[in-house]
């Protein structure tokens, strides 16, 4: 499944297209009744500033509390997007992405137990510095 590449509603709408929200499907429930399915939950989106290492610090604790939050890690789907304007000039600030990127990468897809790796989307777009999308998957 692929999540949206942009933020805030547009996104928030094109991840419950993505994830099935708008597909009139029903179950038969004995009886010939016909039941709709549970909606799924509108995916967690966080959007993270200032020091890219502190960044992906408060990203990291913000994708364990939503893990912690949903329980099931096994219908999760995960984004992380990093704004390639903003990264740059946190670079010209001085910030370094090594070491702390390939620790974070190496901790978020080991320690997590998510079924496959998130997803990493790099926007050519100024906005927020990282922004992380959870998302349910059928």
């Amino acid at each position: 499944m692929s999540l949206p590449m942009r933020t805030g509603a547009g996104a928030r709408d094109d991840a419950r297209r993505d994830a099935g929200h708008d597909a009139p499907q029903t179950v038969s429930r004995g009886g010939g009744h016909e039941v709709p399915p549970e909606p799924m939950p509108v995916p967690l989106v966080w959007t993270f500033e200032g020091r890219f290492d502190v960044c992906l610090a408060d990203l990291e604790d913000a994708l364990r509390r939503a893990l912690v939050l949903v329980g099931d890690v096994s219908r999760l789907v995960v984004r992380v997007e990093l704004s390639l304007p903003a990264l740059r000039q946190r670079v010209r600030a001085g910030d370094a992405v090594q070491p702390a990127w390939a620790r974070f990468v190496a901790r978020i897809g080991a320690d997590y137990g998510l079924p496959e790796p998130p997803d990493v989307r790099h926007r050519r777009t100024a906005g927020p510095l990282a922004t992380l999308v959870v998302a349910y998957r059928r």
